[in-house]
């Protein structure tokens, strides 16, 4: 019969314990999520994104209506590549939203107003039309 010590319990802990920090930290969710572009291909990736499960539904975020519609058309093939790289029961159903338009950057003016430069406010009202009415009306105020 074998009898650990206690240095030897010591030593197996801290060979358990550095064996847990080689786990990753990825949950059922993360996993699927990276399953999405093997499953669905590198072309419909580049068009959807799958952003997290939710009990047995992964969510995919699409670009538009035709994507959302076309990918419902799809689901049963989509959830059978899926079962394939998961196995079975990980993914059950799949949401398909539409997103947002991203907008671009915008860029900011770096030029400072004109009635800086000229000690007018009126020059910075960029229509003439407009600029002419302000001072008309300006001017009349003040006289």
């Amino acid at each position: 019969m074998l009898e650990f010590g206690l240095p030897h319990m010591q030593r197996a802990s801290r060979v358990i314990a550095s064996l847990d920090g080689l786990r990753p930290s990825c949950d059922a969710g993360d996993i699927a999520c990276a399953a999405w572009q093997r499953a669905v291909g590198k072309k419909v990736a580049g068009h959807s994104r799958a952003v997290k499960l939710v009990r047995d539904t992964l969510v995919v975020e699409v670009e538009d209506w035709l994507w959302q519609r076309n990918l419902n058309g799809l689901s049963k093939a989509i959830l059978k590549n899926l079962e394939g790289a998961l196995g079975p029961g990980v993914v059950r159903d799949l949401d398909f939203r539409i997103l947002p338009p991203r907008r671009g950057p915008i860029r900011a003016t770096a030029s400072a107003p004109a009635f800086e430069l000229t000690g007018d406010e009126a020059d910075a009202i960029a229509d003439p039309g407009l600029r002419r009415i302000y001072r008309r009306k300006r001017d009349k105020e003040t006289a």
